[in-house]
């Protein structure tokens, strides 16, 4: 490359990054007003919580007390934090009149503890009860580590570093990577905010991760004393035994590099903008089918009711179970998926769609005496199966195949061998049904972008 196109690439990366910067930079009349709204429900929640317990206090946590949010979020995190004497059944009672007293018109949800979540003035609010601690290896439940998250970012995030976040924040937005749900398994803000300080900033992150050869291990305080077996390894600055980067799923990572790339050598603005594709028509869905001469499968029923991040493990679970399951009786599964919404889906693409009647089962060599016999006199006797024979001196049997057709194996009880979601089995015991081939286009009114995403597929 000449100096002169160097140069050129170099103009175009920064104008695209500052386009993309005043895009998500937040105006000061906007952050005026969340100031004004955060302080005012920081007041309220203070009051509330000090009536109950002297020695309690409140800060505001996450992106939007780090600078790091994106214009347009509408994220206020408060935490209530009292002393550690108190015990975990006052500290959710407490917190819970807190959060009704802070927001009165607000309803409770629960993670590892209850909070109450509202909306004021177009504002999402969660109000959350943690433990005050000295240290965050100290904590109690995963909410106590967010103060020090905080504080340890707040610490080392200037201007033009939380502007860099941003745009990073932006960025993965775009490419779909961007959320530590159990159903995205992607960079979380605290993850993101840990990689744009450790590099420097976005570009320099960039052009770190085109070049990472997972797993990739970063620990910004140097006082890791776990081992993780994870892609992506981040070592918390504030707990020396957890990795931020633990849910990042391994395709993630791999997306990352493969935009980081991708954008490095075409800056455009356009990876900044998720696009969902349009969802799939009937037509396109058959011309697949038909291009592919696969077989389509899936098994749908009621999704459970449960939030994401309980639903999404079990969903992949029961992923992993039918699609080995599927493997196991030689219907050689080519690619699947699973996904949800009223109903739930667990999806497969099978190269073999339907087995002979019959299944080869080889026995022991004929020379190894005991096992041989014992095999032997297992089928000798069986009207059914076809041997024992001989060949390349071992015993041989053909005996009737269980299941013929993936549809028979699905519908039948079998399939509560395989491992599957607590609550995705209760699901299933309660009914369900197997579409197959062109049967397919039954899910597209439900599920027309997840299978344009499935049988159009991007990196």
């Amino acid at each position: 490359m000449s100096e002169e196109d160097a140069d050129r690439d170099e103009d175009d990366l920064e104008r695209v990054v500052a386009e993309v910067r005043d895009r998500v930079d937040p105006a000061a009349e906007e952050r005026t007003r969340l100031r004004e709204v955060a302080d005012r429900l920081m007041d309220r929640a203070e009051a509330a919580a000090t009536e109950l317990c002297a020695d309690a206090d409140v800060l505001q946590v996450g992106s939007t007390a780090r600078n790091t949010w994106i214009s347009g979020d509408r994220d206020i995190d408060i935490f209530v934090r009292f002393p550690p004497e108190l015990d975990r059944e006052t500290l959710e009672e407490y917190g819970l009149e807190v959060g009704h007293a802070t927001l009165p018109d607000g309803h409770e949800e629960y993670a590892e503890h209850p909070y109450v979540k509202g909306e004021v003035e177009g504002f999402d609010v969660d109000v959350v009860p943690c433990f005050r601690l000295e240290s965050a290896t100290e904590i109690r439940s995963a909410v106590d580590r967010t103060p020090f998250h905080t504080q340890y970012l707040n610490q080392r995030l200037d201007d033009e570093l939380a502007g860099d976040v941003r745009v990073t924040k932006q960025f993965l937005k775009g490419i779909g990577v961007y959320g530590s749900d159990l159903r995205t398994q992607g960079f979380s803000g605290y993850l993101t905010e840990l990689l744009v300080c450790e590099y420097g900033g976005f570009r320099p992150l960039l052009e770190a991760a085109a070049d990472w050869h997972p797993p990739v291990e970063l620990d910004p305080e140097e006082h890791g004393r776990v081992s993780f077996d994870d892609p992506l390894v981040v070592i918390d600055p504030t707990d020396p035994e957890r990795n931020v980067a633990a849910v990042c799923a391994a395709e993630n990572v791999a997306r990352f590099q493969h935009y980081a790339r991708a954008f490095l050598a075409t800056p455009r603005t356009d990876y900044f903008d998720a696009d969902d594709p349009e969802p799939l028509t009937e037509a396109a869905l058959r011309e697949h089918l038909e291009q592919r001469a696969t077989t389509s499968i899936a098994v749908r029923f009621d999704a459970p009711d449960l939030v994401e991040d309980q639903l999404y493990p079990q969903l992949y679970k029961s992923l992993d179970g039918i699609t080995n399951g599927l493997d196991d009786r030689g219907f050689d599964v080519f690619r699947a998926t699973t996904f949800a919404d009223d109903t739930a889906v667990v999806f497969a693409e099978l190269a073999v769609s339907e087995r002979p009647a019959v299944e080869r089962h080889e026995g022991p060599p004929v020379h190894v005496r005991d096992h041989a016999a014992g095999f032997y006199d297992a089928y000798a006797d069986d009207p059914d199966a076809y041997g024992p024979f001989i060949e390349d001196g071992r015993y041989v049997t053909e005996r009737p195949r269980s299941f013929t057709t993936a549809r028979e194996y699905l519908e039948s009880d079998r399939l509560f061998d395989v491992g599957l979601g607590a609550h995705v089995e209760t699901a299933l015991e309660d009914g369900y049904e197997v579409v197959v081939g062109t049967e397919i286009a039954a899910l597209l009114d439900e599920f027309g972008t997840e299978l344009a995403a499935y049988f159009e597929p991007r990196p």
